[in-house]
């Protein structure tokens, strides 16, 4: 091997061996002691004897909260940092989820005080630069989608879902007619048939062909005139481009419906292909995929829906003009002279912070550079597709565009799952890919690497999942059942954790009502099998949310 190759082959083995030190991390309120505080009191100091700022408000027992030193608070919320996992620190390989690096010049321009220190009530001339940045994101937004007009104001992609459906009822509602169903692939993200719901429509599902794309006959034989709108992504929640989404808009024009795309894959074609040319009248883009603005743990989210000109009216409120001397945010339907907007969707103006961090990935990127964010955000997916489909099994043939995609039939016969597969990857260091999902493919695992993957990153993954699909065609079936090993936490009762959380901590400090949720220790046996990692015999496993009372 050649010395170069040698270096290689090291560095991959050193990332297989790096395992980690997961301490044991008691909650906050076991670690305090009665007494002990983190701040000096001037010699002589009787709290009891200050005067009462509180009134009849104040405290007369005991306020439940821990005695630590400066040393403790710090190494404990240290250490709760480093559980956190994130894209900060490892691949985060998660299908349909664009988890890609956020470059820190976005973090430095969304500090800067003139967009961080903001306060939404401030007076519209103070807030010009603000209006002006979201005037400007929303120029490129549409000049990248090629649509004439976009809705800032959604916080999210699902919001943004809502946001372009509730425009397309308000549309028809504006043409007079009472269309009652919306048509959506059996492939879908689940919030659009959800969205439809939601808005009071009825779903049909259309199925896939065996290329797991959009059946376009049957889409054909559902639409009519009680038909609003179909629901579709492209590419694909499996990874593929619809080739004939050209087709489908016609037929859905030809119905007098309308063509909403879900934009949580745009990362695969921006720079490179305007939804606008493609037929789609109304589509949500995700900042926090596509444009790297940070997303995971519930936020923030941006969800910004564009618009085609048939659409454009019915736009929701505020959103940003221009009068030729000042930028303005019409706030109220009275003066939303020529449109219909079909009302508001939040409190203020969608995420400032996003549309800073999105801007700058936009201006610092090019058209250049977001046009090879596409080409390489498809080269790496199809890297992995390729190196892992002799090993792996892959429900479609050819390439793929963002993510890959295989299914569980290379696992048939060994007597392990696709979740075993998952647990297992996190003893190689790596976290677990989408699973199950999307429901058309069996034991899914959905894969997407992104564009900020190095090839040395993608041959370590790669690395691994041969080693998990080997041994599992092996019979090594007690490794996999016994993963993770090398976590705090190891395997629990997925099910009832969901159904019966514990919420509360209920220690001997905690001045609370009686509790009828169980105590930590019961949840320990009534969550937990096979919770302790090894040589870990302090280990306790109440696996959700646990807060102070």
């Amino acid at each position: 091997m050649s010395e170069q190759g040698d270096t290689k082959a090291a560095a991959i083995a050193a990332m297989e061996a790096s395992k980690g030190i997961m301490l044991e991390e008691p909650l906050i309120f076991e670690q305090g002691a009665e007494g002990r505080t983190g701040i000096d009191f001037p010699a002589g100091f009787d709290a009891s004897k200050t005067k009462p700022r509180l009134g009849a408000t104040r405290r007369k027992g005991k306020i439940g909260l821990p005695g630590l030193s400066e040393p403790q608070v710090v190494r404990h919320f240290t250490r709760l940092s480093q559980k956190n996992f994130g894209i900060d620190s490892v691949f985060y390989p998660l299908g349909s989820c664009t988890m890609k690096h956020n470059p820190r010049l976005n973090e430095k321009m969304a500090r800067l005080p003139g967009f961080g220190d903001l306060h939404p009530l401030q007076p519209i001339s103070t807030v010009q630069g603000a209006l002006e940045l979201i005037d400007q994101l929303a120029h490129w937004l549409k000049t990248l989608t090629g649509m004439p007009a976009v809705a800032m104001v959604p916080g999210a992609g699902a919001h943004g879902e809502f946001c372009g459906m509730a425009a397309i009822k308000g549309a028809l509602a504006a043409r007079g007619e009472h269309r009652t169903k919306v048509v959506v692939p059996e492939s879908a993200h689940g919030t659009n048939p959800a969205t439809a719901a939601a808005l009071g429509f009825t779903v049909e599902t259309i199925p896939a062909t065996a290329e797991g794309r959009v059946n376009l006959d049957v889409l054909k034989s559902k639409l009519g005139p009680d038909v609003a709108a179909i629901m579709l992504t492209n590419p694909n929640t499996c990874g593929l481009f619809e080739r004939d989404i050209v087709m489908i808009a016609e037929a859905v024009h030809k119905a007098g419906a309308y063509f909403y795309c879900d934009g949580a894959n745009f990362n695969a074609i921006v720079g490179r292909v305007r939804p606008a040319d493609l037929g789609i009248d109304v589509m949500h883009i995700n900042l926090h995929k596509t444009f790297s603005t940070p997303h995971g743990g519930g936020g923030p989210g941006s969800g910004p829906v564009v618009m085609a000109e048939s659409l454009a009216p019915f736009i929701p409120l505020p959103y940003v003009t221009h009068d030729g001397k000042n930028f303005q945010l019409i706030e109220h339907a009275a003066d939303a002279k020529g449109k219909q907007p079909f009302g508001r969707m939040k409190g203020f103006h969608g995420q400032m912070g996003m549309f800073v961090r999105a801007l700058t990935y936009i201006l610092s990127h090019g058209a250049d550079g977001l046009w090879q964010v596409a080409s390489d955000a498809v080269l790496n997916a199809n890297y992995v597709l390729a190196s892992l489909k002799d090993v792996m099994s892959a429900p479609f043939e050819g390439p793929c565009m963002h993510e890959a995609l295989f299914d569980d039939r290379f696992l048939k016969d060994t007597g392990l799952s696709t979740l075993d597969m998952a647990k297992a990857l996190i003893d190689k260091g790596f976290h677990p890919m989408t699973m199950y999902f999307p429901l058309v493919v069996h034991g899914a695992f959905l894969i997407e690497p992104t564009e900020t993957e190095s090839k040395e990153t993608l041959d370590a993954f790669i690395k691994a999942m041969r080693d998990l699909a080997q041994k599992a065609k092996q019979g090594e079936t007690e490794m996999f059942r016994q993963s993770p090993r090398f976590t705090p936490r190891r395997r629990l009762d997925e099910t009832r954790a969901a159904r019966q959380p514990v919420l509360k901590w209920t220690g001997h400090n905690a001045q609370a009502a009686p509790q009828t949720a169980p105590t930590r220790h019961k949840a320990e046996n009534a969550l937990a099998q096979n919770t302790k990692s090894e040589d870990d015999d302090a280990a306790w496993a109440a696996p959700v949310l646990k807060t102070a009372s």
